[in-house]
This record gives C-alpha cells, sequence and structure tokens, in this order.
C-alpha cells in the first residue's frame, strides 16, 4: 500500500522540515544525518611539492597558503553507514584564515557515490564530483588511480608495506585533519543564500595499521577534474594506512553574507 500510515512512514511537520538532518526525499532521505561512522577504510595519502602561486590562486580570500606543499588521499571505503562501500579522493594543501583556524583546503574531491557527493556538497560545501577513485595492490606495488571521463587524472604508487610509520608522522607536513571548504549556495531566484568558509574534523579517529615510504604523483589533464593545476614539483612521500573515524557536524569559521563578529561562530 502506499498510504504513509500504512507503511508506518509520518509525514514530516513544518518543524521537521525546519530542523537540521532533514532531507528529500522526505520518505527516502538522500543525506546521512550526523553521526555517521566508516569501518576499515583504507586510504593511500601522498604528498608532493608544488607552486605556491597555483595553490593561492585557487584559495577563496580571505584564506592564505601555508606551505607549498599539496596531499592527495585515495579512499577505498569499505563499510560506510548509509553508503556502504565506495571510492573517495581528497585534493587539498595548507591554509589558514588570518586570525582564525587553520588546515587544509579541499579545491577538488571524487567519489564514486552520489550520496557522498550529495551530502558533501549539501552539508559541508566540498567541491565533490562524481569520479572513479580506486586503489589496488599489483604485486608488490600499492597503486591509486582517480578516473574521471574515462581519463586517470590522477596515478599515485607507494610500495607495498616495507616501512612501518607511526600515524602521527601523516601530518607533519600540514594539519590535513581540519578540513576548510567553500560552501556556496544560491537561491531559486539567482540571490545569495550561502556563501561560508566551513571546516570540520573527523571524530573517534583509530588506526589500525599505517606503512609509508617514497611515493610518484603522476597527473593528467582534464578540464572538468583540473588537478593538474597543482603541478608536482617534487614528490615527497606517501603513506598508506587503514582506520576506522566518524563523521560529525563542523562549524562555520567565515560567513561572507553575515560579517558581524557573532557570524561564524
Amino acid at each position: 500500500m502506499t498510504d504513509g500510515v500504512r507503511t508506518g512512514l509520518r509525514r514530516p511537520s513544518e518543524a521537521d522540515i525546519v530542523q537540521g538532518g532533514f532531507s528529500t526525499p522526505w520518505d527516502a532521505p538522500t543525506i546521512p544525518p550526523f553521526p555517521f561512522s566508516f569501518r576499515n577504510a583504507e586510504v593511500l595519502t601522498l604528498f608532493y611539492r608544488s607552486d605556491p602561486a597555483a595553490m593561492a590562486f585557487l584559495l577563496p580570500p580571505p584564506l592564505v597558503p601555508t606551505g607549498d606543499v599539496v596531499a592527495i588521499h585515495i579512499y577505498r571505503m569499505n563499510d560506510t553507514d548509509w553508503i556502504g562501500p565506495y571510492g573517495e579522493a581528497n585534493v587539498m594543501f595548507g591554509a589558514a584564515l588570518p586570525g582564525g583556524p587553520s588546515g587544509a583546503y579541499s579545491p577538488y574531491f571524487f567519489l564514486s557515490t552520489e550520496i557522498g557527493v550529495a551530502h558533501g556538497r549539501e552539508i559541508h560545501g566540498q567541491p565533490k564530483k562524481l569520479a572513479n577513485p580506486k586503489l589496488d595492490v599489483r604485486g608488490d606495488l600499492m597503486v591509486g588511480t582517480v578516473e574521471r571521463n574515462g581519463i586517470d587524472i590522477v596515478t599515485a604508487t607507494l610500495a607495498y608495506k616495507q616501512r612501518r610509520r607511526d600515524p602521527a608522522e601523516i601530518a607533519a607536513h600540514f594539519d590535513f585533519a581540519t578540513n576548510i571548504n567553500l560552501k556556496a549556495v544560491d537561491h531559486i531566484d539567482g540571490r545569495p543564500a550561502i556563501r561560508q568558509l566551513t571546516s570540520r574534523r573527523l571524530a573517534d579517529v583509530k588506526v589500525h595499521e599505517c606503512w609509508g615510504g617514497p611515493c610518484s604523483v603522476e597527473l593528467r589533464a582534464n578540464v572538468q577534474a583540473p588537478v593538474f593545476r597543482l603541478p608536482v614539483i617534487e614528490p615527497l612521500e606517501g603513506f598508506y594506512w587503514r582506520a576506522d573515524f566518524t563523521l560529525v557536524p563542523g562549524t562555520v569559521i567565515h560567513d561572507y553574507l553575515d560579517p558581524s563578529p557573532a557570524a561564524g561562530t
């Protein structure tokens, strides 16, 4: 039967629609409510030196870059609440809000699931697009790729589990655990509705293993996924790590439409 009462559904009230965590379609919501957890996530993290001018070009003001190192994380998400298994890739570099927090800004983000794309864009303001990130083991080599439009825009390699590393070493280049994003949403008539810089950190992080060593990173051009704008000047190091973590609400650190001191707190 399609009747809401007979199927155990309840029509939402106006208060339901106003509160946080609401998502459409209301009877089969797309966006997971906070918190939701990732279990046994495998991550290939690559660091390389790039062009500071390119970083400055990609940063929305008033953010400023804090170095010349880029990180690309390629995830194999094996068990995620609501979403299930999928691939993800996050491109980021160190940035700071003058007089405010610092962390890592993400100019590019790629996922193989439309749920993750919708959640990242609608809630965090992350620049997520559909793509096909993969993490494979090929003999004695870990290979991470990000494919979009039939082009491998990222190909990264790391030797298979040669050196155990302390997980704390992964954050030595910059604090990538604090992820900063530009959230831009318009009203239907074209007026800006949201123009914010947002920040979030993962919670309940438990790293099961961590390995590291020299890495390689190759980028290919694609104007719909222009990671090539952050050229590889010098590969630095890579890490493979496996972890559990939880995604929780974040904060607004800068509101372009409400510059009052109370905004963004």
